[in-house]
């Protein structure tokens, strides 16, 4: 075996372990999502119109916790903008005020997004989610098939996307 490729092999092994370490903080960090079927999610909005899950099924849709004090939150919102315009998306507001200051927010960051304003915290306590941003990825009949916690990649979220639409 040549030196050069003892490196691939060496630098395959490293980007692998890489990996599973990754993999398995995220799985630490997801610990207490929730799994398996959605439960209902039911929330008026800002503008009073009646968000229902329900709405969401029949193809891959995100469910985004996010707050209006998080940073990482603020850097994900192109982001997940983009994702919204591409995909059924509904969004929670864990802790973030009531809605009239939740929906002067994203009209002071130009967003549009279909939001619910989770003032207790309990839609984020009956997902689990103990932390923002979050996202949880539905197959299309409604079934989590990924969480993810902390800042997410676009590429990353529409791969788990198109992974859901094959898978569900």
């Amino acid at each position: 075996m040549t030196s050069k490729t003892r490196r691939l092999f060496r630098l395959a092994g490293e980007i692998l372990l890489i990996l599973i370490i990754l993999l398995a903080v995220e799985r630490f960090m997801t610990r207490d999502a929730l799994r398996g079927p959605a439960p209902p999610l039911e929330a008026v909005t800002p503008e009073g119109r009646t968000l229902s899950l329900e709405a969401l099924r029949g193809q891959p849709a995100l469910v985004y916790f996010w707050a209006t004090w998080c940073p990482i939150c603020d850097v994900s919102q192109g982001t997940m903008d983009g994702l919204g315009q591409d995909y059924p998306m509904m969004t929670v507001a864990m802790r973030s005020g009531d809605p009239a200051g939740v929906a002067r927010h994203l009209a002071q960051a130009g967003l549009k997004w279909t939001v619910a304003a989770d003032e207790s915290g309990d839609i984020s306590r009956t997902w689990g989610v103990s932390g923002v941003p979050a996202v949880f990825v539905l197959d299309a009949q409604g079934q989590v098939r990924f969480v993810t916690r902390g800042y997410s990649s676009g590429p990353g979220l529409r791969l788990r996307l198109w992974w859901a639409r094959l898978t569900g």
